[in-house]
């Protein structure tokens, strides 16, 4: 967890500021989706349900058995701002993607490829929730502090449990920076990462959960992005 207090003042007033100007396209921010239907969007890698809500929601619901899937933009993005807010169950592990890519779109039971790339975690808290995570790369973590035995570097409380939180993704280059409710928690160079997905989609995650009769929801809103 990175704790900087000259940081963090900017960064709320980051926010405050983008909270007033993200609606006029004159800024460079976009909506990501239109708020009433899934059109530019696919369900890759599983076989989760994606639906919206009054509102402009997106919710995403876990399938029994099915592995991780994902809402991927048919747009590929390189460097930007992306900003949403997500809500999800306790029990339930989520994620954003960015500049993934799809492999092993041929094999058998793959839900029309298999989703790669970085991931900017969605988790209740305390835990990893905006560290990053090399999905499906064999990788692991790309973030080092998740990869720590200290509780208070691998972990923080910044995600508000059970409310909506605001989420802050600058990719640029090799680095990745993420803030969550106005504090930074992500400040990643990772060169080899920006070698293989320098550019790719962005993907709603709904874990998998195995063989649970249970049902869990992440949700998704005010989406937006702004090429850099």
């Amino acid at each position: 967890m990175l704790r900087r207090s000259v940081t963090s003042l900017l960064t709320v007033c980051v926010f405050s500021l983008l909270s007033t100007t993200v609606s006029h396209a004159e800024d460079g921010w976009t909506e990501l989706f239109d708020g009433k239907t899934l059109d530019g969007w696919s369900v890759k890698s599983g076989f989760a349900t994606y639906k919206v809500e009054d509102g402009g929601v997106i919710v995403g619901k876990t399938a029994d058995g099915s592995p991780n899937s994902f809402l991927t933009s048919d747009k590929h993005y390189g460097d930007f701002e992306l900003m949403f807010e997500v809500k999800v169950d306790d029990r339930l592990n989520s994620g954003v993607q960015i500049r993934s890519l799809l492999k092993d779109a041929d094999a058998k039971n793959s839900y029309g490829g298999r989703l790669y790339g970085p991931q900017v975690e969605i988790e209740s808290g305390p835990g990893q929730a905006g560290f990053i995570y090399g999905e499906a790369t064999g990788r692991g973590w790309l973030s080092p502090e998740p990869q720590s035995k200290d509780p208070a570097v691998n972990q923080h409380d910044h995600f508000k449990n059970g409310e909506w939180n605001q989420y802050l993704v600058i990719a640029q280059g090799p680095n990745i920076k993420v803030w969550i409710n106005g504090e930074m928690i992500a400040d990643l160079t990772d060169d080899e990462i920006y070698k293989t997905h320098p550019k790719g989609m962005i993907g709603l995650q709904v874990h998998g959960i195995g063989k649970k009769k249970e049902t869990y929801e992440v949700r998704w809103r005010n989406l937006k992005i702004k090429p850099l």
